[in-house]
């Protein structure tokens, strides 16, 4: 998914629990969500449901804002921009899923299981990269 380089914006950023993740609408409306995510030091990662507004809006327009934040999406630290894209292939979601539950451990599979009892008719999920310049 990327290459063996870290940037220390990255490495910051996936050192938190959660980013929240800014999106923009088709009008450029700013939509901004608190995610867990994971880091090869390179790229950050965040697994999402197939069909959820990010996807759809990252899917018209690759930019997106990062800040560290707690679980309620209250910022703790700068933002940055970045670029993101959606990530769909089976390989590629697995390594994400790889690396969320290395990092959050049981909980991620909880999260997972507890996901797939109470949302019927899911589309499955994808992941999102972001990169940041």
């Amino acid at each position: 998914m990327s290459d063996a380089t870290t940037n220390p914006e990255i490495e910051r950023l996936g050192a938190g629990s959660y980013i929240a993740l800014t999106t923009y609408r088709k009008d450029g409306s700013p939509v901004t969500t608190p995610v867990w995510l994971s880091s090869d030091g390179a790229q950050l990662f965040v697994w999402t449901e197939a069909g959820s507004g990010k996807v759809r809006r990252l899917r018209h327009d690759a930019r997106v804002q990062l800040a560290p934040c707690d679980a309620r999406g209250a910022l703790q630290g700068t933002p940055v921009e970045g670029t993101a894209y959606v990530v769909d292939d089976p390989a590629g979601v697995a390594a994400i899923v790889v690396r969320h539950k290395a990092k959050y451990k049981l909980v991620f599979s909880l999260f997972g299981t507890f996901g797939r009892v109470f949302r019927r008719n899911s589309g499955g999920h994808v992941g999102i990269a972001i990169t940041i310049p």
